[in-house]
């Protein structure tokens, strides 16, 4: 299969989840071989590519950094580029943090998607899963395996102990993106927001934006549209913090209470193994 960028340039105004400011994005095609590259228009255009040798630990979200500047809550852009087929595109912000907007990656997914991806010449270049594959984390009781197949999927299953959110599954097979995992929403529990606002984040944070855990029975404000929506969106941030990879990995790829740190630090392991 041939590489893919965005057909068209598209705009997004909001507010960042985690510093509260307004923020103005815009993405734009860019030529095969290029990749995701992020511009920071208010730091002289300085840029970084949406790499895993970029990749720096941002407390609830997932942060790129590089010569001292950095772009956070990187991962539902990505995830919608990665879930859709996008290759190559240029990301231009006036901010440090992209526009949180509903919550999901569905705002960015429904415009790429309703005007389709431009085909470019040059092949797609993929990661081919010759022998199994895990990392674990037994402080968290998280693991990540990666097995070899032809196509590519994820699975991911999540336990918060919550008697609100239960246990629940999640699965991509490459299809069904838009429907199935884009209009996932963030979440946390209410118990978390005084600490969580305490530290300096969540400032842009509502109950217009995020799904909010009221133990020991309910949700406040908005209603899950799944009834594995949490599960779907840690499905959503795994499949974009994987793009970190710099192209696909063709292989089967199952999760356990994954979160931005844990999918960085197993992605990096796996990909000291792969001969690339």
């Amino acid at each position: 299969m041939n590489q893919h960028t965005i057909s068209n340039t598209y705009s997004f105004e909001g507010v960042g989840l985690h510093t509260g400011k307004r923020v103005r994005m815009v993405l734009a095609p860019a030529p095969a071989g290029t990749g995701i590259v992020f511009r920071r228009t208010d730091r002289k255009g300085a840029e970084m590519k949406a790499d895993i040798s970029n990749f720096h630990r941002g407390k609830r979200s997932t942060m790129l950094r590089s010569n001292g500047v950095s772009v956070r809550t990187v991962e539902h852009l990505l995830s919608a580029f990665a879930g859709l087929g996008v290759d190559n595109a240029f990301v231009e912000l006036d901010g440090s943090e992209l526009p949180i907007m509903d919550g999901s990656a569905r705002p960015f997914a429904e415009v790429i998607a309703a005007d389709g991806l431009a085909e470019q010449t040059a092949q797609r270049e993929v990661i081919t899963v010759r022998e199994p594959f895990e990392y674990r984390d037994d402080r968290r009781g998280s693991f990540l395996r990666i097995e070899p197949d032809s196509a590519i999927s994820y699975q991911v299953k999540i336990d918060f102990n919550s008697k609100v959110i239960g246990v629940q599954e999640a699965r991509f097979d490459g299809t069904g993106y838009l429907e199935e995992i884009a209009p996932s929403r963030t979440f946390c529990f209410k118990r978390e927001v005084r600490l969580l606002r305490l530290l300096g984040l969540i400032k842009g944070g509502s109950l217009e934006n995020a799904l909010v855990i009221d133990e020991p029975d309910r949700y406040l404000g908005l209603q899950p549209a799944f009834d594995n929506e949490c599960a779907r969106h840690k499905l959503l941030d795994l499949i974009g913090d994987f793009s970190l990879a710099g192209r696909p990995i063709a292989g089967r790829i199952t999760a356990y209470k994954p979160g931005h740190k844990f999918n960085a630090t197993a992605l990096r392991a796996f990909l000291e193994t792969v001969n690339l």
